[in-house]
């Protein structure tokens, strides 16, 4: 566990569920909490919360765990910062999970655009101070008890801080071995934000992904260290960020994945 700035703490590992394949989220959701997994991470924009939810559903029924016992992470999707938006976006999100609150809520990113018909994306203007304001509306109103932002930099994290009444407790990036972000991990340790480290294993099956690019679960030096103790690549790079005091959110729905990482 962690400590955030808001006082509550958050498991350091725990499940992604970015690109997780549809009709298999559920089960992945329950197999991690009955192996002991008790942080999930989703978000709006990922369209599987409802199975996420009735996998947290089945875990408390069958008595395994009770609410309380799990750390639920959400976001908050780009169309949705306008002030009058973020608490029904926030609703949404808790009605397709089932559960009464959120124990972390983040900004999913620091650009909004307006929600067209046509999916052309037009720019929203609203500051992202505005936004923040509503998320801690959610606070006070019992709906969520952290909150944060994700793939923010510096900058846009400051202007934050400099109207924020209550602690930004987490920000959420792409962080592995080829890609570390050291500056910006420091930063927010100075700033006593949390970090969660998304794709810790490379994302080899993001859709920007170059020919040439190199993948991270064949890097033979990676290997060697596996090799040396034991454990599988993945093992490596995830205990790299356990090591660094990063929260980690590794994405599976295979069984056997789940189990080994």
């Amino acid at each position: 566990y962690i400590e955030l700035e808001s006082g509550h703490k958050m498991p350091i590992l725990g499940l992604g569920t970015w690109k997780s394949e549809p009709g298999k989220v559920a089960v992945a959701v329950e197999t991690a909490i009955k192996l002991g997994y008790r942080h999930i991470d989703c978000a709006a924009f990922y369209k599987n919360e409802a199975e996420v939810g009735d996998g947290i559903k089945r875990c408390i029924k069958d008595g395994i765990v009770k609410r309380e016992d799990l750390f639920i992470t959400s976001k908050l999707w780009n169309t949705d910062h306008e002030k009058g938006k973020v608490l029904p976006a926030l609703k949404s999100s808790l009605d397709m999970l089932g559960l009464d609150y959120l124990d972390l809520y983040l900004i999913h990113w620091p650009t909004g655009y307006l929600d067209r018909k046509d999916n052309i994306q037009v720019f929203d203007k609203t500051p992202n101070t505005v936004t923040w304001k509503e998320m801690e509306n959610a606070v006070d109103q019992g709906l969520v008890r952290s909150i944060g932002v994700s793939n923010f930099n510096k900058d846009q994290i400051l202007e934050i801080i400099k109207v924020a009444k209550k602690p930004v407790s987490m920000l959420q990036i792409e962080n592995n071995p080829y890609l570390p972000q050291v500056d910006l991990v420091d930063f927010c340790r100075e700033h006593k934000i949390a970090v969660t480290a998304y794709s810790p294993l490379g994302s080899g099956d993001r859709p920007w992904k170059k020919e040439d690019d190199p993948t991270l679960l064949e890097d033979k030096e990676l290997k060697k260290v596996a090799s040396n103790y034991n454990k599988s690549l993945a093992q490596v790079c995830i205990r790299f960020q356990i090591e660094r005091g990063i929260v980690v959110i590794p994405k599976s729905v295979n069984p056997e994945r789940i189990v080994r990482t």
